[in-house]
């Protein structure tokens, strides 16, 4: 299973658009930074054609330790869920 990082989707802009690799660092950057202020407003991310990200809210639930095996309280939380778009999901199982 291969790993993409955020210099592999550099390296990428600098190949496919011929951008420039110090022009291309701050694009992904602000690309990143983008997505992750709008889900902390709870906004809604929908790229079309790759899929659409969500907030969701997670209740106080019971939990076990796995150190000390003594029960305990989660607290509630938010997560980030992800739908991939039909397209994606066809270019995944090609």
């Amino acid at each position: 299973m291969n790993q993409i990082t955020k210099k592999d989707l550099v390296n990428a802009l600098h190949d496919t658009l011929g951008m420039k690799k110090k022009d291309a660092i701050p694009a992904v950057e602000s690309v990143f930074s983008t997505i992750a202020k709008e889900l902390a407003k709870e906004s809604i991310i929908d790229i079309h054609g790759f899929g659409k990200f969500t907030v969701t809210e997670r209740g106080e639930r019971r939990g076990v330790n796995p150190a000390t095996g003594r029960e305990m309280i989660v607290p509630a939380s938010k997560t980030v869920k992800f739908k991939p778009s039909t397209t994606l999901k066809g270019e995944v199982n090609k």
